[in-house]
């Protein structure tokens, strides 16, 4: 009975992909929040003036900013395709850094927007395409991907202006943490699809992600240039 037991449990070496889906939905859920948001008149733009307010939009503004957030999935996964992929993510994350010192210090970057919105584009046809496996594939794509994080870290900035210097560490902690979970969990799910090459559902799901996120930054794109 024991042996039957050990047998029925293995499940005939079948890999578990239940992971893959709680990736997945998790993703999905926040992307949903994200449009809820969008369209139902969530305060996008807003002002802060203390910690607690600090911690909480910090945390949020990730999120809430679809074309913000589906840049950063993007990039979580396209950085699973390549061995240096983790430079694509750090790269990300200190040019965001930088580009909210850029604005508190009240140096200008016109387009910031655009720039972001162009930059979720790319990122959506780079997923949908074929890319090679390649050091100059990652060094490009992390490049685009310093230009993403200055023009999001610039454009979270406009939020925290004028606040104390207290009331900045603790956003710019806020979004640093969000930025990093979602690019992780993204960067998991890369992994956990590349790995997975017998199930194709994974692929064919990276390429609709690829050209919702196509789609997304034209969106944005037509509403920054208007």
């Amino acid at each position: 009975m024991f042996k039957i037991a050990l047998s029925t449990s293995s499940d005939s070496g079948k890999p578990p992909i239940s992971r893959e889906y709680r990736l997945l939905g998790g993703i999905a859920a926040l992307i949903l929040i994200s449009l809820l948001s969008s369209s139902g008149g969530a305060p996008v733009q807003h002002t802060i003036s203390n910690c607690w307010e600090g911690l909480i939009w910090g945390i949020a503004d990730p999120v809430i900013g679809l074309n913000r957030l589906a840049g950063i999935v993007a990039i979580g996964l396209l950085s699973a395709k390549f061995a240096g992929g983790i430079w694509i993510i750090g790269s990300f994350l200190l040019a965001a850094f930088c580009g909210q010192l850029i604005h508190l210090c009240q140096l200008n970057v016109p387009g910031a927007e655009i720039v972001l919105a162009i930059c979720t584009i790319v990122f959506g046809v780079i997923l949908v395409l074929p890319t090679p496996n390649s050091r100059l594939a990652c060094i490009i794509i992390s490049a685009i991907s310093a230009i993403a994080g200055l023009s999001q870290g610039y454009v979270d900035s406009q939020a925290i202006l004028g606040a104390e210097t207290l009331t900045l560490v603790v956003y710019i902690a806020g979004v640093t943490l969000t930025q990093t979970v979602i690019v992780m969990s993204a960067r998991k799910v890369g992994t956990i699809i590349s790995k997975a090459a017998i199930n194709q559902m994974f692929p064919k799901t990276i390429r609709w992600i690829g050209l919702t996120f196509c789609a997304i930054g034209i969106v944005f794109l037509g509403n920054a240039v208007i």
